[in-house]
């Protein structure tokens, strides 16, 4: 029997958000390398567009603004349209699959183009956040593998890390010195560790001399309080108060022997790096699948309780008006998690 040919060039989508979009590099760079002779179009918005750096050569990626230049169902058509021309695409893989996305599907479609498109598993989600179940679901980064399989790009996980990136931001690491990056703040309540108690992680593991203390966050308000932190603790640095990019990022967490992160994008980010992450969890749950890639399950720090997953991604009020998912998560437990990373052998 006849195989069928794989495409040619593939369109790949995904707009946001921003830990999700971070989430596609390691399938998407390992389905490049699996496939050098099929042509990958990764079209994002603007902002986005900056995650993907030492990209392979059969991948370019198209930054667009949905705002202005293709807000509206009409935007997107025009969008589908002009990339169709542009990149003769013949198959898309759609990793977002919201209303937008449906949009170019259906143009793409109309050409004749293949289609295939993400299962985000929302009913067994429903499920989960509703207490109906209890168990892992599948992870977001074989949902992804899964729609290139569809279209016949079956891979390996491949993808080695950015391990390149360099930068001159911060003063080199000192020979003895090691780093924990702490990123604090998540989009949303229901997943951010209280300042205060974050606070005291801080000064616990600054009672170690070797250790220096980076501070991820972003915004005017969050820059205001990392900066004050920083002021208040010794060996303590606030990138959020020195302008850079997503390079800077990736070259800083490359030499932090472990990160403190939410459930948020800045775990993912350090793990493309191949930093261990210490992830905090209230609301959400690794249940949910966003688990960031080849990240240690037992790094998970979280507390067992029955109304726990209340969310998918953090964005419900709590039902007890108390977050004790998080008020209750005592610092010592992050503490003991980090210096377990940090006492541990390199892998």
């Amino acid at each position: 029997m006849a195989t069928k040919a794989k495409p040619s060039n593939v369109l790949v989508i995904r707009f946001s958000a921003l830990g999700d979009v971070a989430i596609t590099i390691p399938v998407l760079y390992s389905v490049c390398q699996a496939h050098p002779g099929t042509r990958f179009v990764m079209v994002t918005r603007q902002w986005a567009a900056r995650l993907f750096i030492d990209r392979p050569a059969n991948l370019e990626v198209v930054g667009v603004d949905l705002t202005t230049d293709y807000s509206g169902p009409w935007g997107m058509m025009r969008l589908a349209w002009q990339l169709r021309r542009r990149h003769k695409i013949d198959a898309v893989a759609d990793l977002h699959s919201v209303l937008r996305s449906w949009i170019i599907d259906a143009t793409m479609r109309l050409c004749g183009v293949k289609v295939a498109r993400i299962d985000k598993g929302r009913a067994d989600k429903r499920r989960l956040v509703k207490g109906k179940i209890r168990r892992q679901l599948t992870p977001t980064l074989e949902r992804y593998a899964d729609v290139f399989a569809r279209l016949g790009l079956e891979h390996n996980d491949t993808f080695a890390g950015f391990n390149q990136a360099t930068t001159s931001i911060l003063p080199s690491k000192g020979q003895n010195e090691r780093w924990v990056a702490i990123a604090p703040f998540s989009q949303h309540r229901g997943k951010e560790y209280p300042l205060a108690q974050m606070e005291q992680v801080i000064a616990r593991l600054l009672e170690r001399d070797e250790v220096k203390i980076i501070l991820f966050g972003g915004g005017n308000k969050e820059k205001k309080q990392l900066a004050a932190i920083a002021q208040r603790h010794p060996r303590t640095t606030s990138l959020a108060g020195i302008q850079h990019g997503f390079t800077d990022e990736y070259a800083i967490l490359r030499q932090c022997d472990v990160m403190v992160s939410m459930d948020s994008a800045n775990m993912h980010l350090a793990s493309l790096t191949g930093t261990p992450v210490v992830s905090v969890w209230g609301a959400t749950h690794p249940w949910c699948g966003f688990m960031g890639w080849r990240q240690d399950p037992q790094n998970a720090v979280q507390l067992d309780l029955p109304c726990r997953p209340c969310s998918t991604f953090g964005q419900e009020e709590c039902r007890y008006d108390d977050y004790r998912c998080l008020r209750d998560l005592q610092p010592r437990l992050i503490v003991d998690r980090v210096i377990a990373v940090l006492n541990s052998p390199p892998a």
